[in-house]
């Protein structure tokens, strides 16, 4: 009870401020750009002078750019909004003393995170949910209907690499009380991830694997990256797992 109860505490928070509706807006406005800007750059790099010869190189854009540009977009954006989301979500409430007073309820530590996490990935699965119907749509409109199930998988996997940056985030809130502090050592992370996945072969192990491997899904073409979902998992049961750890033995 005392779980649904933090729950709702958190899910109510994020509707009243906004956090739901920023997170919603920026992917669903970006999941319909994405197929958009596919069929129009070309026409937008004729625009630039001398770009009618460039244009002339470029093949006509196909479903594959729409994905892509969907893959690119959503990834980049959404995990901006990870970390902006996240940073404050700890760390914020042990500023201003909330913290303390949520815990005298009694709702255990490892709840109150655990409730935290939960509203953050029902805000994230939605917000995926509605960027992937937006994009869907457009695709079909300007290109040609693509495998539904296949779609499912690249947005399942998708929402799976924005959630390790929650999970990553949440950790780096829970173990300092400024949320200033918590989105440096979050981005900091972040760099690293992206870094380690440039790397031959140690890349196919990384989230980052997650979201080629759904593009490769979409548009047909074999490859299996497994070992990347239980990367991704692992980092964020991990994540959770020291942020408990270290919440119990933390002064309010």
């Amino acid at each position: 009870m005392n779980f649904l109860v933090a729950l709702r505490k958190e899910v109510l928070e994020q509707w009243r401020s906004y956090r739901l509706l920023i997170i919603a807006a920026v992917l669903v406005v970006f999941g319909l750009l994405s197929p958009l800007l596919a069929k129009l750059t070309p026409e937008i790099i004729r625009m630039v002078p001398g770009g009618e010869d460039i244009a002339m190189l470029i093949p006509p854009p196909g479903i594959q750019d729409a994905v892509a540009q969907y893959v690119k977009n959503v990834s980049q954006f959404g995990v901006v909004l990870a970390l902006l989301m996240t940073m404050g979500a700890v760390a914020q409430e042990k500023e201003r003393g909330t913290a303390a007073l949520m815990l005298v309820k009694p709702v255990p530590r490892g709840t109150f995170l655990a409730a935290k996490l939960t509203a953050l990935t029902l805000s994230f699965t939605a917000s995926i949910a509605l960027a992937g119907i937006a994009a869907y749509y457009y695709t079909l409109i300007l290109f040609e209907p693509l495998d539904l199930p296949s779609w499912l998988a690249l947005n399942g996997l998708m929402l799976l690499f924005l959630l390790v940056y929650v999970s990553l985030t949440l950790l780096a809130s829970t173990l300092t009380s400024s949320q200033a502090v918590a989105g440096g050592i979050a981005f900091a992370v972040m760099v690293a991830l992206s870094i380690l996945g440039a790397i031959p072969r140690l890349g196919e192990f990384l989230p980052g694997q997650l979201l080629n491997w759904g593009a490769l899904l979409v548009l047909g073409e074999t490859g299996s990256f497994w070992p990347a979902v239980g990367i991704s998992v692992g980092l964020i049961a991990g994540a959770f797992a020291v942020a408990w750890a270290a919440f119990e033995r933390q002064e309010l």
